[in-house]
């Protein structure tokens, strides 16, 4: 009892001292321009002082919210609807929607639209939250009946600390560390098994980010390629992750139709059309009001881990550790309050199946690495879905193995331009800067450019061929 008194008088006094100097009318200010983060220790204090001014809880209420505190903010938003202050209607009803309380929501809504009944913009403004609210309901009405057998909440600095991949699922890491000229971020970069592959985040936060791809040619990456406009809207794409197969694509993106924040969406890529395919977005649980990205598969250990902000302190994610569905099954219930449960994973044992035990799971999931014999051979090619070739041996149409040595002799020839190109860019950073240096630069980068196109042309003639000859009869 005395240490949480200690504690309690501390806290006032970190507040007071805090706000000191700052009045009610600087917040108020504060509070009208957006400045919530600086306007909140000063209503903090205001509260201690005064816990039953209804306007009082409404300013701390909201500041609370829009910075994240959402869980803190109800009981003041509450406290404000109750004494009738009409902005606590639409904040409370925001609120209860992003808490899967779609019918208190609607209440708050409905007092809001009463009090704001000749105001055409507020009410085009509640049009919009209840729009969403039904959009959100909707979806957990579609809620996947998923196993999350373990949850940990770790910094967001070090979230990646919770994958525990094995070897054959390829690696992640942050971009900076693959690229340390860029700047730290949270963003990742995936690296496949055989790591000559890497997708990976670029851009900045003023024009977003995007989904780019290398390959490995001998010795170091090169040719970036920005992944096609079906993946790359709007918004922000980052947390890319791809299975064995090599085409299906794991990432998170803000755009719409994401419902706050980042979602995880999955497309997949078409051999036939060279390109990926429209993303589609993952259910709840998957997905929800907050910021979910990172989803991670080992099929090998036969889970999944995908990271969450959802009710989490700011500077902390939770990761949540899953058992992967064959196929799609959505929660069956008419229960309301349980479907809302489940998609917001109030419990994670609310997912578990009868009296099921996940200990060798969950201890499999925190092994560090599993040590994986490596495929021997030259390369690797993807065929189809049923076969990927390692050495021109594995070749049974002989064309498409002439096109495919022809492709990888003109690899080779790439390295050494690229080797050249990067040297000159060094030359040119480093100060030498001039007209002959930067046309050989230009047309170095040409010359790479259409290298690489050519080898990218040949190696899908080597496998249409291939598949045309080999596996069609099947």
């Amino acid at each position: 009892m005395k240490r949480g008194r200690f504690f309690s008088i501390h806290v006032l006094m970190f507040f007071c001292l805090y706000a000191t100097g700052q009045t009610l009318d600087d917040a108020k200010n504060w509070y009208q321009e957006g400045r919530y983060t600086e306007a909140l220790p000063v209503f903090q204090t205001e509260y201690l002082n005064n816990p039953n001014n209804p306007s009082v809880n409404q300013w701390l209420g909201v500041c609370l919210y829009e910075t994240g505190r959402i869980p803190e903010a109800q009981k003041y938003l509450e406290f404000a609807s109750e004494r009738k202050i009409p902005e606590a209607y639409i904040y409370l009803g925001e609120l209860y929607t992003k808490m899967y309380r779609f019918e208190d929501a609607g209440k708050e809504f409905e007092k809001y639209q009463r009090a704001k009944r000749r105001d055409s913009e507020a009410l085009e403004i509640l049009d919009q939250k209840r729009s969403y609210a039904e959009r959100l309901q909707r979806a957990v009405n579609r809620t996947e009946d998923l196993q999350i057998i373990d949850s940990l909440v770790v910094p967001k600095s070090d979230f990646l600390s919770a994958y525990n991949l094995s070897a054959s699922s390829g690696s992640l890491i942050p971009v900076n560390e693959f690229f340390p000229d860029r700047s730290v971020t949270k963003e990742t970069l995936y690296m496949n098994e055989r790591q000559d592959k890497i997708y990976y985040s670029g851009g900045d936060a003023v024009t977003g980010t995007d989904l780019f791809t290398m390959d490995k040619l001998l010795d170091i990456f090169g040719n970036e390629k920005k992944l096609p406009e079906t993946i790359n809207q709007g918004g922000n794409q980052a947390f890319p992750f791809v299975l064995n197969d090599g085409m299906t694509l794991y990432f998170a993106s803000t755009d719409d139709p994401s419902f706050g924040g980042y979602d995880l969406f999955v497309t997949r890529y078409n051999l036939t059309s060279d390109s990926y395919l429209t993303p589609n977005q993952l259910n709840m649980p998957f997905n929800s009001p907050f910021n979910d990205y990172m989803m991670a598969m080992d099929e090998e250990k036969g889970i999944g881990w995908f990271a969450s902000d959802r009710f989490q302190p700011a500077d902390s994610v939770c990761i949540y550790t899953f058992i992967p569905n064959p196929q799609v099954q959505l929660v069956e219930s008419d229960d309301a309050g349980y479907l809302a449960r489940r998609a917001q994973i109030s419990s994670i044992a609310d997912t578990w199946k009868g009296d099921t035990n996940y200990e060798a799971l969950r201890s499999l999931a925190q092994q560090k690495t599993v040590i994986q014999q490596e495929t021997e051979g030259d390369f690797t090619f993807m065929i189809n879905d049923q076969a990927t070739y390692h050495t021109l041996s594995d070749f049974r149409n002989e064309r498409a193995r002439s096109l495919f040595s022809q492709a990888l002799g003109y690899e080779e020839q790439l390295q050494v331009l690229n080797g050249e190109l990067s040297q000159k860019r060094d030359q040119f950073t480093g100060g030498q800067m001039n007209d002959a240096l930067a046309t050989s630069i230009l047309k170095l980068e040409k010359e790479t450019e259409s290298l690489f196109r050519e080898t990218e042309r040949l190696k899908m003639q080597a496998r249409n061929e291939e598949i045309r000859t080999h596996f069609n009869q099947y």
